[in-house]
């Protein structure tokens, strides 16, 4: 091993070491979960897979609200048991927030089950809805929509 390589290396044990934790370092090649997550755009047209949120544009600060999370809105998804719609997943940001707040989930069983939910939710501020749909050959595919508070 060369000098170079030696020094490098013991950077990045002592940076792990520092932080009390292996995150400091990118195990496997440096993909995270997000990488694998697919965005709308790649379903263009034949929407089947997307997580479509039907949602006001503006809602009233504390007021509740329906939040409707559609898989399948524009092109139907199968619903077999080879091939279906396991779950949709909704979360909220408001603006300047750290953190998402895991909202609610849907949970299907194939064939039986039409993958949509609908949520009440209120909102205390300007916010981004997120919504997740898992799909057990396809993966997991987002959709987003801005909520303006007044």
């Amino acid at each position: 091993m060369k000098r170079r390589e030696i020094i490098r290396n013991s950077a990045l044990l002592a940076g792990a070491a520092v932080t009390g934790s292996v995150l400091a370092q990118t195990p496997g090649g440096g993909e995270r979960f997000g990488d694998s997550i697919i965005p709308p755009s790649q379903e263009m047209g034949k929407e089947k897979h997307v997580p479509i949120i039907d949602a006001p544009a503006s809602v009233k600060a504390g007021e509740p609200f329906m939040v409707t999370i559609t898989v399948g809105k524009v092109v139907p998804h199968p619903n077999t048991v080879e091939h279906h719609i396991k779950w949709v997943q909704l979360f909220v940001k408001e603006d300047g927030a750290k953190n998402d707040i895991d909202v609610s989930k849907g949970d299907f069983g194939p064939t039986y089950a039409n993958p949509a939910i609908t949520v009440p939710v209120m909102l205390k501020k300007d916010s981004t809805l997120y919504a997740l749909s898992y799909c057990n050959i396809h993966g997991v595919w987002d959709y987003t929509v801005k909520v303006k508070v007044t």
